[in-house]
């Protein structure tokens, strides 16, 4: 857990440093950001031919995050990642916390250390809430015509929740959940004035990129829920709100970025009151 770590510490600085790099550096910050787990195989030359620079320019970014070369880079995501518990299934996880715990732990135990994690989770969020682009994200979402939601897999569980607590407001809101595959049909009427919350992190589902991508390409407006600035999603959106998932056991919480969600909605509903509110005095004085 705690290797997994180095590699959250290191993608978080990348992405603090990201606009002081050079161009050539920036490809390969964005590359490593979107295929932490394939790390711990690519050789240097696959990551240079993917971003289209000469071997050197890999070697110059490790050194200027601190790394003796390469291998040294790579170390940390082989320690993270190798052994697969990470990215595994859940059975293969739930084998690593047996491997790591000889002694068996009760439930209680496994809950609290868990709860542990989670609120640290939510100390996270605090602390690193952007208050411009959270401000910026409530605005955007107040002049949406169309509110649009998607997230699939662990996403998909706070993608449905949005879509729930906005529907209490006077939003017309729709969730992407590309039943059968169609979710392409189901932006179907996704344009410009509308609005895409994309909420995704690492490795970053295939079908939420997708979405993403079509929203630009409809000039609809994507508001992003992710793990990094340097996101694909982040990158495609007028403003990005990120979240440093919690681990514990080989599992990523889910508590920051669902309370992240839950205090989008408060802000927006207390917005779009206030402004009713004030539109009925105005009504009243006249």
């Amino acid at each position: 857990m705690a290797q997994d770590n180095r590699v959250e510490d290191l993608i978080q600085r990348v992405a603090r440093e990201y606009d002081d790099l050079s161009k050539q550096l920036k490809l390969i910050a964005q590359y490593i950001t979107e295929h932490r787990q394939q790390m711990v195989v690519v050789r240097i030359r696959d990551v240079a031919d993917a971003c289209g620079v000469q071997p050197s320019a890999v070697v110059r970014f490790a050194q200027h995050f601190g790394f003796s070369g390469y291998s040294d880079l790579q170390a940390v995501f082989r320690d993270a990642y190798a052994s697969g518990t990470t990215a595994g299934n859940y059975h293969q996880r739930l084998q690593a916390v047996i491997s790591d715990h000889p002694a068996q732990m009760q439930s209680s135990e496994l809950a609290r250390s868990f709860l542990d994690t989670c609120q640290a989770g939510i100390a996270n969020v605090k602390s690193d809430l952007d208050d411009r682009a959270f401000e910026k994200a409530v605005t955007i979402l107040q002049n949406a015509e169309h509110i649009y939601i998607m997230g699939v897999r662990r996403m998909f569980p706070v993608a449905s929740y949005l879509t729930y607590s906005l529907s209490q407001t006077r939003k017309r809101v729709i969730m992407v959940d590309g039943v059968g595959g169609l979710y392409k049909e189901q932006m179907a009427g996704l344009s410009k004035g509308d609005v895409l919350i994309s909420i995704s992190m690492a490795p970053y589902g295939t079908e939420t990129r997708y979405c993403t991508d079509l929203a630009v390409e409809r000039e609809a407006t994507v508001v992003a829920i992710t793990d990094s600035s340097l996101s694909p999603i982040s990158r495609a959106a007028a403003v990005s709100l990120t979240v440093h998932e919690s681990e514990a056991y080989f599992f990523r919480s889910l508590a920051g970025t669902m309370s992240l969600a839950q205090a989008l909605f408060i802000a927006l509903a207390y917005r779009l009151e206030l402004n009713m509110e004030r539109k009925a005095e105005r009504a009243g004085e006249d």
